[in-house]
Protein backbone atom coordinates (compact mmCIF):
# COMPACT_ATOMS: atom_id res chain seq x y z
CA UNK A 1 0.00 0.00 0.00
CA UNK A 2 1.06 3.29 -0.77
CA UNK A 3 0.97 6.07 1.87
CA UNK A 4 0.48 9.53 0.92
CA UNK A 5 1.82 12.54 3.46
CA UNK A 6 -0.66 15.14 3.44
CA UNK A 7 -0.66 18.58 5.38
CA UNK A 8 -3.60 18.49 8.64
CA UNK A 9 -4.29 21.34 10.92
CA UNK A 10 -2.22 21.08 13.85
CA UNK A 11 -4.03 19.34 16.96
CA UNK A 12 -2.34 20.76 19.18
CA UNK A 13 -3.57 24.44 18.05
CA UNK A 14 -7.19 22.89 17.91
CA UNK A 15 -9.60 24.63 20.40
CA UNK A 16 -11.08 20.83 21.09
CA UNK A 17 -8.11 20.00 22.02
CA UNK A 18 -8.31 22.64 25.06
CA UNK A 19 -11.79 22.66 25.72
CA UNK A 20 -12.81 20.19 28.98
CA UNK A 21 -16.20 18.91 29.73
CA UNK A 22 -17.57 17.47 33.07
CA UNK A 23 -17.94 13.82 33.63
CA UNK A 24 -18.72 11.18 36.03
CA UNK A 25 -16.28 8.24 35.96
CA UNK A 26 -18.52 4.56 37.22
CA UNK A 27 -18.04 5.27 40.72
CA UNK A 28 -20.00 8.68 40.38
CA UNK A 29 -16.86 11.10 40.55
CA UNK A 30 -16.57 14.30 38.70
CA UNK A 31 -13.69 13.93 36.31
CA UNK A 32 -12.89 16.21 33.17
CA UNK A 33 -12.97 14.73 29.52
CA UNK A 34 -11.99 16.53 26.12
CA UNK A 35 -14.18 17.61 23.97
CA UNK A 36 -14.53 15.54 20.78
CA UNK A 37 -16.83 17.51 19.01
CA UNK A 38 -16.67 21.68 19.49
CA UNK A 39 -18.97 23.93 17.34
CA UNK A 40 -17.58 27.78 18.62
CA UNK A 41 -19.91 30.43 17.66
CA UNK A 42 -20.89 28.80 13.85
CA UNK A 43 -23.11 30.78 11.85
CA UNK A 44 -23.76 29.04 8.13
CA UNK A 45 -25.88 30.70 5.73
CA UNK A 46 -27.06 29.40 2.29
CA UNK A 47 -27.37 31.52 -0.62
CA UNK A 48 -29.08 31.59 -3.64
CA UNK A 49 -28.71 34.40 -6.09
CA UNK A 50 -30.09 37.36 -4.16
CA UNK A 51 -31.67 35.25 -1.68
CA UNK A 52 -29.66 34.17 1.70
CA UNK A 53 -31.42 31.89 4.40
CA UNK A 54 -29.70 31.56 7.93
CA UNK A 55 -29.90 28.56 8.86
CA UNK A 56 -27.85 28.67 11.92
CA UNK A 57 -26.85 31.95 14.28
CA UNK A 58 -24.26 31.34 16.57
CA UNK A 59 -24.11 28.14 17.71
CA UNK A 60 -21.91 27.00 20.48
CA UNK A 61 -21.75 23.43 21.55
CA UNK A 62 -19.51 20.73 23.12
CA UNK A 63 -20.00 17.03 22.86
CA UNK A 64 -17.24 14.57 25.08
CA UNK A 65 -15.92 11.71 23.84
CA UNK A 66 -18.49 8.80 24.29
CA UNK A 67 -21.51 10.38 24.59
CA UNK A 68 -24.73 9.15 22.79
CA UNK A 69 -27.12 13.06 21.80
CA UNK A 70 -30.06 13.30 19.96
CA UNK A 71 -30.83 16.88 18.69
CA UNK A 72 -34.28 17.58 17.98
CA UNK A 73 -36.27 20.48 17.08
CA UNK A 74 -38.97 21.15 14.01
CA UNK A 75 -38.39 20.78 10.39
CA UNK A 76 -36.25 23.90 9.45
CA UNK A 77 -34.46 24.69 12.90
CA UNK A 78 -31.30 23.92 11.44
CA UNK A 79 -30.33 19.79 13.14
CA UNK A 80 -29.58 18.47 9.41
CA UNK A 81 -27.49 21.67 9.11
CA UNK A 82 -25.32 21.01 12.50
CA UNK A 83 -24.59 17.18 11.15
CA UNK A 84 -23.75 18.88 8.07
CA UNK A 85 -21.30 20.59 9.68
CA UNK A 86 -20.12 18.34 11.94
CA UNK A 87 -19.64 15.80 8.95
CA UNK A 88 -17.53 18.08 7.69
CA UNK A 89 -20.48 18.06 4.06
CA UNK A 90 -21.26 21.73 5.23
CA UNK A 91 -18.59 24.36 5.94
CA UNK A 92 -19.41 26.97 8.40
CA UNK A 93 -19.77 30.92 7.16
CA UNK A 94 -18.52 32.05 10.48
CA UNK A 95 -16.96 31.02 13.73
CA UNK A 96 -15.01 26.76 14.18
CA UNK A 97 -16.37 23.54 13.76
CA UNK A 98 -13.02 21.14 15.38
CA UNK A 99 -13.86 17.14 15.46
CA UNK A 100 -11.94 14.45 17.08
CA UNK A 101 -8.92 17.12 17.16
CA UNK A 102 -8.84 18.78 13.52
CA UNK A 103 -10.26 22.13 12.44
CA UNK A 104 -12.96 21.12 9.92
CA UNK A 105 -13.33 24.92 8.64
CA UNK A 106 -9.33 24.63 7.85
CA UNK A 107 -8.89 21.81 5.83
CA UNK A 108 -9.13 21.47 2.20
CA UNK A 109 -11.59 19.35 0.41
CA UNK A 110 -9.35 16.46 0.10
CA UNK A 111 -8.13 16.33 3.56
CA UNK A 112 -11.99 16.16 4.77
CA UNK A 113 -12.59 13.55 2.42
CA UNK A 114 -9.77 11.23 3.98
CA UNK A 115 -10.16 12.56 7.27
CA UNK A 116 -14.48 11.77 7.29
CA UNK A 117 -13.23 8.28 5.87
CA UNK A 118 -11.65 7.77 8.90
CA UNK A 119 -13.46 9.56 11.96
CA UNK A 120 -17.18 9.74 10.97
CA UNK A 121 -19.57 7.37 9.43
CA UNK A 122 -23.06 8.82 8.56
CA UNK A 123 -26.37 7.15 8.12
CA UNK A 124 -28.02 9.21 6.01
CA UNK A 125 -32.27 9.81 5.85
CA UNK A 126 -32.52 8.78 2.34
CA UNK A 127 -30.36 6.05 2.20
CA UNK A 128 -27.92 7.35 -0.54
CA UNK A 129 -26.72 4.26 -1.13
CA UNK A 130 -24.75 3.39 -4.79
CA UNK A 131 -27.79 1.71 -6.73
CA UNK A 132 -25.39 -0.59 -8.86
CA UNK A 133 -23.55 -1.75 -5.91
CA UNK A 134 -25.03 -4.60 -4.08
CA UNK A 135 -25.59 -4.96 -0.42
CA UNK A 136 -22.22 -6.03 0.57
CA UNK A 137 -20.53 -3.85 -1.79
CA UNK A 138 -22.04 -0.70 -0.66
CA UNK A 139 -21.00 -1.97 3.32
CA UNK A 140 -17.56 -2.55 1.94
CA UNK A 141 -17.33 1.11 0.22
CA UNK A 142 -15.75 3.24 2.85
CA UNK A 143 -12.86 0.19 3.84
CA UNK A 144 -12.74 0.50 0.19
CA UNK A 145 -12.46 4.18 -0.28
CA UNK A 146 -10.04 4.04 2.75
CA UNK A 147 -7.89 1.35 2.11
CA UNK A 148 -8.28 -0.84 4.49
CA UNK A 149 -7.28 -4.27 4.81
CA UNK A 150 -7.00 -6.50 1.93
CA UNK A 151 -9.90 -6.80 -0.82
CA UNK A 152 -10.91 -10.11 0.55
CA UNK A 153 -10.85 -8.51 4.29
CA UNK A 154 -13.06 -5.86 3.61
CA UNK A 155 -15.84 -8.22 1.81
CA UNK A 156 -15.69 -10.31 5.62
CA UNK A 157 -15.74 -7.65 7.55
CA UNK A 158 -19.03 -6.04 5.70
CA UNK A 159 -20.79 -8.99 5.61
CA UNK A 160 -20.42 -9.08 9.46
CA UNK A 161 -21.66 -6.17 9.61
CA UNK A 162 -24.74 -6.66 7.28
CA UNK A 163 -25.26 -9.86 9.42
CA UNK A 164 -25.56 -7.64 12.73
CA UNK A 165 -28.25 -5.76 11.47
CA UNK A 166 -30.28 -8.47 10.26
CA UNK A 167 -29.44 -8.61 6.55
CA UNK A 168 -26.67 -11.57 6.51
CA UNK A 169 -28.78 -13.52 3.52
CA UNK A 170 -29.40 -10.23 1.48
CA UNK A 171 -25.70 -9.60 0.91
CA UNK A 172 -25.99 -9.87 -3.12
CA UNK A 173 -29.20 -8.05 -3.37
CA UNK A 174 -29.55 -4.46 -5.08
CA UNK A 175 -30.88 -1.34 -3.21
CA UNK A 176 -34.11 -1.59 -5.59
CA UNK A 177 -34.48 -5.20 -4.55
CA UNK A 178 -34.65 -4.21 -1.04
CA UNK A 179 -37.17 -2.43 1.05
CA UNK A 180 -36.81 0.98 2.41
CA UNK A 181 -36.11 -0.31 5.96
CA UNK A 182 -33.74 -2.77 4.56
CA UNK A 183 -32.05 -0.15 2.74
CA UNK A 184 -31.72 1.90 5.62
CA UNK A 185 -30.23 -1.37 7.53
CA UNK A 186 -27.29 -1.31 4.54
CA UNK A 187 -26.74 2.48 5.59
CA UNK A 188 -26.15 1.71 9.04
CA UNK A 189 -23.71 -1.54 8.12
CA UNK A 190 -21.94 1.01 6.27
CA UNK A 191 -21.42 3.20 8.94
CA UNK A 192 -20.17 1.12 10.71
CA UNK A 193 -17.38 -0.15 8.33
CA UNK A 194 -14.33 1.78 9.55
CA UNK A 195 -15.24 1.53 13.01
CA UNK A 196 -15.09 5.13 13.48
CA UNK A 197 -14.80 6.97 16.64
CA UNK A 198 -17.81 9.32 15.43
CA UNK A 199 -21.39 8.20 14.15
CA UNK A 200 -23.53 10.68 12.59
CA UNK A 201 -27.18 9.81 12.10
CA UNK A 202 -30.19 12.12 9.75
CA UNK A 203 -32.90 10.53 10.69
CA UNK A 204 -31.00 7.19 10.41
CA UNK A 205 -34.10 5.23 11.35
CA UNK A 206 -36.95 7.59 9.56
CA UNK A 207 -38.16 4.26 7.00
CA UNK A 208 -38.06 1.62 10.16
CA UNK A 209 -41.24 0.29 11.56
CA UNK A 210 -41.31 0.84 15.84
CA UNK A 211 -40.04 -2.48 16.80
CA UNK A 212 -36.92 -2.40 14.01
CA UNK A 213 -35.97 1.29 14.90
CA UNK A 214 -35.64 0.21 18.34
CA UNK A 215 -33.49 -2.43 17.57
CA UNK A 216 -31.82 -0.53 15.37
CA UNK A 217 -31.40 2.12 18.52
CA UNK A 218 -30.16 -0.88 20.52
CA UNK A 219 -27.14 -1.45 17.86
CA UNK A 220 -26.51 2.19 18.12
CA UNK A 221 -26.59 2.34 21.69
CA UNK A 222 -24.46 -0.79 21.83
CA UNK A 223 -21.41 0.50 19.80
CA UNK A 224 -22.16 3.86 22.06
CA UNK A 225 -21.38 1.80 25.28
CA UNK A 226 -18.18 0.43 23.40
CA UNK A 227 -16.74 3.77 23.29
CA UNK A 228 -18.44 5.51 19.50
CA UNK A 229 -19.74 8.73 20.03
CA UNK A 230 -22.91 9.16 18.35
CA UNK A 231 -24.86 12.02 17.97
CA UNK A 232 -28.43 11.76 15.68
CA UNK A 233 -31.22 14.02 14.17
CA UNK A 234 -34.69 12.78 15.42
CA UNK A 235 -38.42 14.01 15.26
CA UNK A 236 -39.54 11.08 17.71
CA UNK A 237 -39.39 11.71 21.57
CA UNK A 238 -39.17 8.71 22.64
CA UNK A 239 -36.19 7.72 20.29
CA UNK A 240 -34.43 11.42 21.31
CA UNK A 241 -35.24 9.71 25.28
CA UNK A 242 -32.87 7.09 24.28
CA UNK A 243 -29.59 9.59 23.96
CA UNK A 244 -27.89 10.28 27.43
CA UNK A 245 -28.42 13.70 25.97
CA UNK A 246 -30.73 15.90 24.02
CA UNK A 247 -30.21 18.90 22.16
CA UNK A 248 -33.17 21.13 21.33
CA UNK A 249 -32.83 23.30 18.27
CA UNK A 250 -34.84 26.19 16.91
CA UNK A 251 -34.68 28.96 14.15
CA UNK A 252 -30.54 28.08 14.45
CA UNK A 253 -30.35 28.53 17.93
CA UNK A 254 -29.65 26.32 21.26
CA UNK A 255 -32.73 26.52 22.92
CA UNK A 256 -32.31 23.63 25.13
CA UNK A 257 -29.74 20.82 26.01
CA UNK A 258 -30.14 18.59 29.02
CA UNK A 259 -26.64 17.65 29.31
CA UNK A 260 -25.03 14.45 30.85
CA UNK A 261 -27.56 12.45 32.99
CA UNK A 262 -26.66 10.51 35.94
Amino acid sequence: MTSRTRTLPDRRESPASQSRMPAENGAGIVTSTAAVIELAGVEKTYRSGRISFRALNGVDLAIAAGEMVAITGPSGSGKTTIINLIAGIDRPTAGTVTVNGSRLDQMTEEQLAVWRGRTIGIVFQFFQLMPTLTATENATLPLDLARLGPSRERKAVASRHLATVGLGDRGDRLPLELSGGEQQRVAIARAMACQPPVLLGDEPTGNLDTEMARDMFGLLKGLNENGTTVVYVTHDQSLAGLASRIVSVRDGLITGDTGRRP
